[in-house]
């Protein structure tokens, strides 16, 4: 076996076991107290919610939540208390009796249109500026149904944060 032959053959090796450990890191990490999926999106269910540096009420407070439904991601969870993210990638310790499982989202462009069917040529329902925050009903994985300022209509996905690319949410 020459020297070219051997070197393909290690690559091939290489490969395989590159292929084989994305797989791995593919499936969904669980969280230890919930087993739930980590990360996953939740939302504020208080007015006010204290985000801490750790998780207890020893650390202190770094700053307060003060948006009901304010959609943020659990990337870690620590007893009662759950270390989340905001759409800006701030994040902290919050009990988790001061959050949600109900999925919101908030608009992440200047400007979304809200139409009346998951189709970009179909009639406007509304206009919705950025930072306003509504509930999805459902996510088909590029339009997701938005319930925001009394109107339901389809919205991009990739225009509302609080949901990963391509998710499906029934």
């Amino acid at each position: 076996m020459g020297y070219s032959a051997l070197r393909r053959g290690t690559l091939a090796v290489i490969l395989m076991v590159l292929v084989g450990l994305s797989g791995i890191a593919a499936a969904q990490e669980r969280g230890p107290v919930t087993n739930l999926p980590i990360p996953r999106f939740v939302s504020i269910k208080a007015s006010e919610a204290n985000v801490r540096r750790g998780p207890s009420l020893t650390h202190r407070v770094d700053w307060v939540f003060q948006a009901r439904d304010l959609p943020v991601e659990i990337t870690a969870e620590h007893g009662h208390w759950r270390r989340v993210r905001d759409r800006d990638g701030v994040g902290g310790w919050v009990h988790h009796a001061l959050l949600s499982g109900v999925r919101t989202g908030i608009v992440d462009v200047d400007l979304a249109a809200m139409h009346i069917r998951p189709d970009a040529a179909a009639a406007l329902r509304a206009q919705l500026e950025r930072n306003v925050i509504g509930r999805f009903l459902s996510c088909d994985g590029s339009w997701c149904r938005f319930q925001a300022g009394g109107y339901r209509g389809w919205v991009l996905q990739s225009e509302v944060w609080g949901t990963n690319p391509g998710e499906i949410i029934d």
